[in-house]
């Protein structure tokens, strides 16, 4: 057997033929290894070639809605991507130094004839820690067009800790 063997994702581009009985098919220890890398190998074919990222671009769910933020001296801004979503499907919350987007998408049809969909549905909840201290009263969001922005000004005691490090070569 040899190490290629080993590595459960890229293993069976499809270069080899699967045979129905094979001579190391009577050992029991190489058919359990070769069902745990199948296994493997079906849990990661959705990820494409080589390891999952921390954010599957394939499936949704965990990372759904996808977020985007930038960090600027004077405020904090977060913009969601809720493609489908009304702002009435949206909540925002902010408490403890966390901010929540909080919603849900529903199926505009019950279609008892669908084959297959790759639409999400379902509720969602991301939880972004701000790790910074911004002025609750002034927050605001605005959506427009399936994209959700928050503005979190930032506290003068916030924009004051900011220290600009030199770099020496």
């Amino acid at each position: 057997m040899s190490v290629r063997d080993l590595i459960p994702w890229g293993r069976n581009n499809g270069n080899q033929v699967q045979t129905l009985f094979r001579d190391d098919d009577r050992d029991p220890f190489l058919s359990l290894h070769r069902e745990v890398n199948r296994l493997f190998d079906d849990v990661f074919r959705g990820f494409g070639s080589g390891l999952p990222s921390m954010r599957g671009a394939s499936s949704f769910g965990a990372g759904w809605p996808s977020v985007e933020i930038s960090d600027t001296d004077k405020q904090i801004k977060v913009t969601a991507e809720v493609p489908g979503l009304e702002e009435k499907d949206i909540e925002v919350f902010l408490n403890d130094g966390v901010l929540t987007l909080k919603g849900e998408k529903r199926s505009e049809t019950e279609d008892k004839e669908k084959q297959f969909s790759e639409r999400y549905y379902g509720r969602f909840e991301r939880r972004i820690p701000l790790g910074t201290e911004v002025k609750e009263d002034q927050v605001d969001a605005t959506f427009k067009n399936g994209v959700l922005t928050v503005s979190l000004p930032k506290t003068e005691k916030a924009q004051s800790q900011v220290k600009r490090i030199a770099i020496k070569s």
